[in-house]
């Protein structure tokens, strides 16, 4: 059934703005005014409406734009406003054509008497299955509001926490690009033009001139060799990284360096601490709950020692035992765990263990910055001097045979 777009006015003479399901334009104004709204403009939606029963044409929504959405949602569900009603509104309020034509259709379905979650089902690029687990759990449970706020809250952290690691990596890898850039230029066009105006001289070249001309040769020689080498390299480890059997014995290492895995371990377990929080809080069930979190982990080792977990509370052992036994989140969430369960308040203590958790990464990362950023610059600076040496050295000893 069509969807329209509607401007009214109510019968205190205030704007209102919606959408509005039925056969024709017409019959679209005998409703509102059924409503005891007064018509001031009509207009068929955009392209979205007409997507129920199969599968959209138009971009799905973005994961950086879901957490807006689902927040938007919570706030005009807690205050009492009809689920319909309230995805119309947020379709309509959108300057963003892919979300109204996604929630234009979500709506459709909805109004058909779908439940959320199963209207949501029919667009699973948008709308994750953790996302709709979520959901769902929320229908259940009978407070959508409430669990749509939690759920939006755990898209903006994890975003928050994807993007802080992302930027970690990003500072250090651009330093280290650009200064081994720098170091190439030096040894390959440089260095090769100064040894040619020592080579008219029959002198013995100090020993770092030497070690730095020999270096530079190497380089001109099989510098082409070594970066089709290393490209092979990085594309043959990226095919590898999609095999199972690697990837978890490459996390396994990852997961094991002093610095790095520790930074990481705290990442996947705060993701891992606010996901399971978000379900249980939302009414699901732990059994699903924990497999809806440990989907969230990007480190393979992890969560195939995480499915040893829940096979074990499967068979009814305590939940922080198991992830005691399973020994690869950060203890203090295992701590954490073990008050929850016998508080009765595992939710809230799992969403503590999870900020602490960001708090330890980000002063971890901030720290670990600080002083990789030194570290690059005195290593960089320590080769460029022994070049300028290298060069200078031999230009002293030819000056004092010249004045000999």
């Amino acid at each position: 059934m069509p969807t329209f777009e509607y401007e009214a006015l109510d019968g205190a003479g205030r704007s209102k703005r919606g959408v509005v399901t039925a056969e024709t334009a017409r019959r679209a104004r005998m409703e509102l005014r059924r409503l005891k709204l007064t018509p001031v403009s009509i207009s068929a939606a955009s392209e979205g409406a007409g997507l129920a029963g199969r599968k959209p044409r138009a971009p799905r929504v973005s994961q950086s734009e879901l957490p807006a959405v689902t927040r938007q949602l919570s706030v005009l569900l807690g205050a009492g406003t009809p689920l319909e009603e309230a995805l119309g509104a947020i379709a309509l309020q959108s300057d963003n054509q892919r979300v109204r034509a996604r929630l234009l259709g979500v709506r459709e379905r909805v109004t058909e008497g779908r439940r959320f979650a199963d209207a949501l089902a029919e667009d699973p690029k948008s709308f994750p299955d953790l996302y709709r687990a979520v959901v769902a759990a929320g229908e259940t449970s009978g407070d959508l509001g409430p669990v749509l706020s939690r759920l939006a809250t755990m898209l903006e952290k994890n975003r928050s926490m994807r993007s802080k690691a992302f930027g970690s990596l990003m500072y250090p890898a651009a330093l280290v690009v650009f200064a081994g850039g720098i170091i190439t230029a030096l040894m390959t066009m440089v260095v090769p033009r100064i040894v040619a105006q020592f080579e008219a001289f029959d002198a013995q070249l100090p020993l770092v001139t030497r070690i730095v001309i020999g270096v530079s040769g190497f380089l001109g020689a099989y510098g082409l060799y070594i970066l089709l080498a290393a490209v092979i390299g990085a594309v043959a480890f990226w095919q590898g990284m999609r095999n199972p059997a690697f990837k978890r014995e490459v996390d396994r290492i990852v997961l094991g360096l002093p610095i790095l895995g520790k930074l990481l371990r705290g990442l996947d377990g705060a993701r891992f601490a606010r996901t399971l929080a978000t379900l249980v809080a939302g009414g699901a069930p732990l059994l699903d709950s924990l497999a809806g979190a440990k989907r969230t982990i990007m480190n393979a080792f992890m969560r195939e020692r995480l499915d040893g977990a829940v096979t074990q509370v499967r068979e009814g052992a305590s939940l922080a035992a198991s992830f005691k036994r399973a020994g690869v989140l950060p203890p203090m969430m295992m701590h954490m765990v073990a008050a929850g369960e016998r508080a009765g308040e595992l939710p809230q203590l799992l969403d503590k263990a999870a900020e602490q958790l960001e708090e330890e990464f980000d002063t971890a990362s901030n720290v670990t910055l600080r002083l990789l950023e030194p570290t690059i610059i005195f290593f960089m600076g320590g080769v460029v001097a022994m070049i300028v040496v290298s060069i200078m050295l031999p230009m002293l000893q030819l000056n004092r045979l010249a004045a000999g």
